[in-house]
């Protein structure tokens, strides 16, 4: 593509796309032509910037105050997150925000720990505060697998209230797991190369006692019911997915965001039955909510809940996706790693992030969804960047760049050109400007 060609699409684009000012009606027209539908996914491109939480949570503030949203999914650990949601519907004994966020302790714990999620974990408790006696309250919760202990943990707290001889059952089947000292990955290592027993058999077991006894237990708190079940089918599904990282990175890529949208289904299903149709809001990086098939991703044989959300919902699901060209992002070198600020390398040429930096706009709106020239042109795949947590400007285009078609990704996506780390609760002297070693994949 020539220079003069390049800067037509770019003001072709600056034409068709709406700018964004920080005024309170920047996403008028947003929410305007998210109408009537019942899902929103809002990605991110890292999960480390400030202005992705900041931008995420207003636009939910909305979806919840002028379209009926009740349910926020997030990319967390279905027990860190009920701990939030019971925060604030005022049903635990967390007195702030910051504590109610405590059981994110497992890295990357910048992700749910930070300034903005505070910020937005106490708006959702005022706004549920001045409802009516008997309205919806909004819930909060977690989609990923990653708690496989805890939520073994949640399971057996559960049934010792409500069942103690069922518990007794529990904990002898949950005891398979016991020999790796809550080690996860040598857990799987050990199932998948047969150096010890699968504990495959006892999970799903567990999860199927404990549905059988759903009419029994959930005729009182349904609700806690529903928190047990989930926390019984993460441990069978994480059991699979520990055993399935040994077999590449598809498969367990796969079998988690499977996992993320069957949650996803079942807490829509769990909401409906308690009064009307649920709208929900889902918070995940743009590698999990943009539809794979329009990504390398997809070509590799890799599917996302994005894809899985569109097919069964198609038009009732609204995703929308972040892009930013240069600035700061928290996150670490190494998995495990600390906590840094990194400055973020100016974008690849021939990336959507480098045109939309060409547009001059510094904050924007596109609607991928219009019938123009800009945006069909834009339907020729082009780089996209994706920092999870690990970030590594030395190898970036390895390490954190694929190739895309946009306007079959996303319905929407904004681009914000200059953006900011998030700012972690648990700041340490380490959280600096630092460039990392070229040692590891970067994980979203």
């Amino acid at each position: 593509m020539t220079n003069s060609t390049k800067t037509k699409l770019s003001d072709a684009i600056k034409e068709v796309a709406y700018p964004l000012t920080g005024a309170s009606t920047d996403y008028d027209s947003l929410l305007e032509l998210i109408g009537d539908a019942h899902f929103v996914l809002i990605g991110e491109t890292s999960h480390g910037t400030h202005e992705f939480y900041e931008q995420r949570a207003e636009i939910t503030k909305r979806l919840i105050q002028e379209k009926g949203f009740t349910a926020v999914a997030v990319e967390a650990d279905w027990p860190d997150a009920y701990r939030v949601n019971r925060y604030i519907n005022r049903i635990s004994k967390d007195v702030t925000p910051d504590e109610a966020l405590n059981g994110f302790q497992r890295f990357p714990t910048w992700m749910w720990r930070n300034i903005d999620v505070v910020s937005f974990v106490g708006w959702l408790r005022d706004y549920n505060d001045a409802l009516p006696k008997n309205a919806t309250k909004v819930g909060f919760y977690g989609l990923d697998l990653y708690s496989m202990y805890s939520s073994i943990e949640a399971v057996l707290a559960y049934l010792e209230k409500v069942d103690p001889e069922a518990a007794k059952r529990a904990r002898d089947r949950y005891s398979c797991f016991e020999n790796f000292g809550e080690d996860t990955q040598a857990y799987g290592y050990a199932a998948n190369f047969s150096l010890s027993d699968s504990c495959q058999k006892e999970a799903v077991n567990q999860l199927i006692e404990l549905q059988h006894k759903m009419k029994e237990y959930s005729t009182v708190a349904e609700d806690e019911f529903f928190y047990a079940e989930q926390n019984a089918r993460l441990v069978k599904n994480a059991e699979e997915y520990y055993r399935s990282m040994f077999k590449g990175r598809i498969s367990s890529w796969n079998l988690r965001d499977r996992h993320m949208a069957e949650t996803l289904d079942c807490l829509v299903e769990h909401l409906d039955r308690q009064g009307s149709r649920t709208k929900v809001v889902v918070w995940e990086h743009n590698s999990h909510l943009g539809d794979a098939r329009a990504t390398d991703m997809g070509a590799a044989g890799e599917l996302n809940v994005g894809q899985l959300v569109r097919e069964r919902y198609a038009d009732d699901a609204i995703l929308i996706g972040f892009t930013t060209y240069t600035g700061t992002v928290t996150a670490a070198s190494t998995w495990g790693g600390v906590t840094q600020l990194k400055q973020v390398r100016p974008a690849l040429p021939n990336s959507y992030e480098a045109l939309f930096h060409d547009t001059g706009m510094p904050w924007f709106l596109l609607d991928l969804r219009q019938q123009n020239q800009a945006i069909k042109r834009l339907e020729t795949p082009k780089l996209e960047r994706a920092i999870g947590v690990i970030y590594l400007p030395e190898t970036e285009r390895v390490s954190h760049y694929f190739y895309a078609r946009l306007p079959e990704q996303f319905d929407f996506v904004i681009h914000i050109d200059d953006t900011k780390g998030v700012q972690p609760l648990d700041r340490t002297p380490h959280w600096e400007v630092g460039e990392a070693p070229e040692t590891y994949p970067f994980s979203l």
